[in-house]
């Protein structure tokens, strides 16, 4: 059965960016240290004229006899301003000076090398490539046009003839062993391992043993399912390198990631020893403690990790990350709780920090903390629309109404095109009685989220309720019936849209359509109850609706729902009933009609 083998870490490709040097046109000339820059693409217009100057004077020069000292002369003042328009990044300019160059001289190698950067440098990778040969053929011993050209190649995904072209460096070019690395990094890109393997081999020989060798090498016995070599040059690293923790904890992550649990405790135990404080270590003994279920040597491990302020930021994210899933499982929730608590102390001025330990508090109920820890979290970065919104939603869900305001307002500053912040803006204002400001905020919001049906659903909901308080009622019907017409069974639309329907004793038989949905789907809901009660009070069904408001008083008190209770039991000739059922309702608190004190003291119903 085969082992299945996992990598400790991945080899980074070599970029082949770097110098462009290039020899100048006579043997002795200084060489030149351009760098490759972003390129800067040509217009199809501008590489066709050029090319076209090109074939007329490549014509010309054929026919030429050799140059006179004036034509060297002004060959080389042509290059001299082709290089400098390279610098200056006028590619137009420097391809016009090194093409009027390349006619005079077309077997100079530096005047090729130079048409085949400016080229490269913009976007016109098809002719650098062509160039940087040329380069190359005529000069076999300058790295930097092998350079050149293995970097054309490789940004048009040519990798086999980038590799090919480095192997000829290497070959070709005394003292360049250390391209080396580089044509093992192209090996092991297009995953020819026995290639890496003799290329790193052949460093190996020409440099000694050096960890960035033993390194690579580890990866490629790795991919080829060969653990025991791999481990072997793991050993090989702790051994040239015995007072340094961090060969130690890569043997140990290899082990433990190949499941030879034993040497993973093991080999963490000897990085402690060397380092006792070392948070690495703590973090792979919880890994494998947790393979072999021990939970309580994992919890403690990871305490005593995340108790060090060395500790990278990021792998502490990552770990709570993983606990969040798992909440609100109550087993998990505390050890989550205290290692946020400890991600905050170690990084206190950490925007990161407290916006994970807010995630594990509200995924833990702890709803108030949370807000208050993402609080926090914007002192330190207003830029996470992310944090924001947790913000407003935890507001809106605590009912603080007052500091769903005034972060909508803050967040808006920031963030004017996000709808859902325009939305518990609109919430906001309605809740404080304001829905003037509230429409305001809900229709511009509504705009805002033209590309969302559901979304524009619920700014209508709100919408709906907000033209009620207006008086504005065809607005108000328009609003939820636009909703509805998104989403049927949205049943806080229908409870609304039905209840102000009976208030206003008005479309009734619609109003109990709704409400008698509402409470099929929700037969224990004591608002839902209420409403349809209500509307059937409208239609004079003072039967049914007492049957109603008594199942809802099963489960509540609230004040509003007695009221009407007294109003029905008045209808009902249960004079005395009525006047208690007022009685209780204005001791239950707040929520009842503008009369009830009249209808208290005059012992009479009034509508």
């Amino acid at each position: 059965m085969r082992m299945r083998l996992v990598a400790v870490s991945a080899v980074v490709m070599g970029l082949w960016a770097g110098a462009s040097h290039a020899q100048g046109l006579g043997t002795g000339g200084r060489a030149d240290t351009t760098t490759v820059r972003k390129p800067v693409k040509l217009s199809r217009k501008e590489r066709k004229e050029l090319a076209q100057h090109l074939e007329i004077e490549a014509k010309k020069a054929a026919a030429r006899p050799p140059l006179s000292a004036r034509e060297r002369e002004l060959s080389e003042s042509l290059y001299t301003d082709g290089v400098k328009y390279v610098i200056l990044e006028d590619y137009p300019k420097a391809l016009e000076r090194l093409l009027k160059a390349y006619t005079l001289m077309p077997e100079n190698a530096a005047v090729n090398y130079k048409l085949a950067e400016a080229n490269l440098l913009s976007g016109n990778l098809r002719d650098a490539t062509g160039y940087a040969e040329a380069a190359v053929k005529l000069d076999t011993k300058n790295p930097y046009y092998y350079l050149l050209l293995a970097q054309a190649q490789a940004s048009q995904k040519q990798y086999e003839a980038a590799t090919a072209t480095y192997a000829s460096l290497v070959k070709e070019v005394p003292n360049s062993g250390s391209y080396l690395f580089q044509l093992a990094d192209l090996y092991l890109a297009q995953n020819k391992l026995p290639e890496a393997l003799a290329t790193l081999e052949k460093a190996q020989a020409q440099f000694g043993s050096i960890d960035e060798i033993a390194f690579k090498k580890q990866q490629i016995y790795l991919r080829q399912n060969n653990l025991p070599l791999a481990l072997k040059e793991g050993e090989n690293l702790i051994a040239a390198n015995p007072s340094e923790p961090r060969f130690v904890l890569a043997q140990a992550e290899m082990y433990a990631a190949n499941n030879r649990l034993p040497d993973a405790i093991r080999v963490a135990e000897q990085a402690l020893r060397l380092d006792p404080a070392n948070p690495q270590a703590r973090l792979i003994l919880a890994d494998v403690y947790r393979q072999q279920n021990q939970p309580a040597e994992v919890e403690k491990q990871l305490r005593l990790a995340f108790d060090s302020p060395a500790l990278d930021i990021d792998q502490e994210v990552r770990i709570l990350a993983n606990y969040i899933k798992q909440l609100p499982d109550p087993k998990v929730a505390p050890l989550a709780l205290d290692l946020a608590a400890a991600t905050v102390r170690n990084h206190p001025r950490e925007a990161k920090a407290y916006g994970v330990a807010g995630d594990v508090q509200m995924q833990s109920g702890r709803k108030k903390e949370a807000r208050n820890t993402y609080l926090k979290a914007l002192k330190y970065d207003k830029s996470k629309y992310q944090l924001w919104q947790q913000v407003v939603l935890l507001d809106a869900e605590l009912s603080q109404t007052d500091s769903l305001l005034v972060h909508t307002d803050a967040a808006l500053e920031l963030f004017p095109n996000q709808a859902p912040l325009w939305f518990y803006n609109g919430v906001g204002h309605l809740l404080k009685k304001q829905p003037q400001q509230a429409v305001q905020a809900l229709e511009h919001g509504r705009r805002l989220a033209a590309g969302s049906a559901e979304q524009q659903s619920q700014f209508d909901s709100q919408l709906g309720d907000a033209y009620q308080e207006l008086k504005e009622y065809a607005k108000s019907d328009a609003a939820y019936e636009a909703a509805l017409a998104a989403d049927p069974d949205n049943y806080g639309v229908l409870n609304n849209y039905s209840y102000f329907l009976s208030l206003r004793g008005e479309k009734l038989d619609k109003a109990k359509e709704m409400a008698g949905r509402t409470v099929a789907k929700f037969p224990d809901n004591d608002t839902y109850l209420d409403t349809y009660a209500w509307v059937l009070y409208k239609q004079k069904d003072y039967a049914g609706a007492r049957q109603n408001l008594e199942k809802a008083l099963r489960t509540t008190k609230d004040a509003s729902i007695l009221e009407h209770y007294g109003d029905v039991l008045w209808q009902l000739g249960e004079h005395s009933g009525a006047v208690a059922a007022w009685q209780r309702a204005r001791k239950a608190g707040p929520g009842t009609s503008p009369l009830l004190d009249r209808k208290i003291k005059d012992q009479k119903l009034y509508e």
